[in-house]
């Protein structure tokens, strides 16, 4: 990690120094380091949000984007995926330079309005590191283990809004059923329903 990145670090620390403000989650000379830094900032009633902000800074941070996840009791899966994809394009303007206090700064000042505006749905964390290879920070495999379905139907259309909403792409399968997997981005139902119903 940088001399710039570990000194942003300790500015942090002193920054957000009120209770659980600030927690460092995972650091690695591999990985680089995950933190976590509770702020508020004011929503769309002119209410304080609270905002759980995790950074991940990649080994050649500040030259890359950090990884960031938004979450919040008082914003909708919807709204957290908006602010996240804003602070991404907010770091791009920030780029070579040591940024997490002024994406803090920024959200805080331009929550209400980030909340405002129609969602878009475009982010992407990749960088590109001096080597020219791509690395996607946004990749993550789930796994949900479900030992019985009353109503598998029902448990399908419940995955498929929460992957909609959550802007997530992927394949459903259902282990011990052959060839009845489904991918969520493609609308070809009518054929995969005639694939469970052979199996049933």
């Amino acid at each position: 990690m940088a001399d710039a990145a570990r000194e942003e670090l300790s500015a942090l620390a002193a920054i957000f120094c009120g209770p659980d403000e600030w927690e460092v989650l995972s650091r690695s000379g591999t990985e680089g380091t995950v933190f976590r830094i509770l702020t508020k900032a004011e929503g769309l009633m002119g209410a304080d949000v609270l905002l759980e902000l995790v950074f991940h800074l990649p080994v050649n941070y500040p030259s890359c984007l950090p990884g960031i996840s938004v979450h919040s009791e008082h914003l909708t899966r919807a709204q957290s995926v908006t602010v996240k994809e804003k602070l991404l394009k907010q770091a791009e303007n920030l780029l070579s330079e040591p940024m997490v206090h002024e994406l803090v700064l920024w959200i805080q000042q331009n929550l209400r309005h980030v909340l405002n505006q129609p969602e878009t749905g475009s982010g992407s964390e990749k960088c590109t590191s001096a080597t020219g290879m791509t690395v996607d920070d946004g990749l993550w495999l789930t796994l949900l283990h479900l030992d019985h379905m009353r109503a598998k139907t029902k448990y399908i259309k419940t995955i498929e809004k929460w992957a909609s909403d959550l802007k997530l792409t992927g394949k459903l399968m259902f282990v011990g059923v052959p060839a009845s997997s489904k991918n969520l981005q493609s609308r070809c139902g009518l054929k995969w329903k005639e694939m469970q119903r052979e199996n049933d």
